[in-house]
């Protein structure tokens, strides 16, 4: 007699980059997978957690390709969990913090199937952490706010501009692309010496740190080259990294000089 099949899907966050940064929780869902759909932001690594068995289908986006549209992904979780039994979806991050969870969650309810989420160590966080920037701090940010970059319309959040007014840390995330936009918005509030970091794929071997002012990080970025993905942290925290103070200090230095 064949077993009978049990739909069901797992929201898994694979966290911020760094295959180590899974939770155990998560490590433990893939361990009974029968399918995982994985994102274009995981480490693949990770997918050896996973049955030899295991079907694996990448289901990632990229920022202007239509591949693998959101709605196809919807239905895959659905298709597979019915057909196979229990399946993985397997995120970048957290699936709550713009990862578009909670849009899979509402179609998947509509057939019956069975959903659990096992959170994700969210970049919002760790990712400034990696390169010693502390979201808040005790005398310099009592709170940070996470901002999209670039809206579902593509265009910059209105929230940023709220933001800009608080004494908050800011987070932004899918923000590269606007990084001339988000400029302007500090300029125009008259916050030119605000410090700000862009880090480039934060946790994994090939992080890269670009930090600086508002007045000359625009230049900092081409430069550099640095991009996609990668998020962008403003704030007065970003002086507190001990990677990065050497760089705050040839700052005031040279301002020094010039006064």
């Amino acid at each position: 007699m064949m077993n009978e099949i049990r739909p069901r899907v797992t929201l898994v966050g694979a966290g911020p980059g760094d295959p180590e940064l899974i939770t155990l929780k998560g490590v433990l869902a893939l361990n009974k997978a029968d399918v995982v759909l994985y994102d274009a932001l995981i480490d693949r690594t990770l997918l050896n957690h996973a049955p030899d068995k295991a079907i694996k289908v990448f289901v990632g986006k990229r920022h202007g390709s239509r591949q693998h549209p959101q709605e196809d992904t919807n239905k895959q979780c659905v298709y597979y969990a019915q057909k196979y039994g229990h399946v993985v979806r397997l995120k970048g991050g957290d699936p709550f913090v713009f990862g578009r969870g909670a849009e899979e969650l509402d179609y998947i309810h509509q057939f019956g199937i069975a959903t659990d989420v096992v959170p994700g160590i969210s970049s919002t966080v760790a990712v400034p952490a990696s390169a010693g920037i502390p979201v808040t701090k005790r005398g310099v940010s009592e709170s940070y706010w996470v901002i999209t970059g670039t809206t579902s319309s593509g265009a910059l959040s209105d929230d940023l501009k709220l933001a800009s007014k608080s004494k908050a840390t800011v987070v932004l995330l899918m923000g590269t692309r606007k990084l001339d936009e988000i400029v302007g918005v500090y300029e125009d509030e008259g916050l030119s010496d605000k410090a700000i970091a862009i880090i480039e794929r934060g946790t994994t071997r090939e992080e890269r740190v670009v930090a600086g002012t508002i007045t000359d990080i625009q230049k900092k970025a081409r430069e550099s080259k640095i991009g996609a993905p990668a998020i962008i942290i403003i704030g007065e925290v970003v002086k507190e990294s001990p990677q990065l103070k050497a760089i705050f200090e040839e700052l005031v230095c040279d301002h020094k000089m010039i006064s």
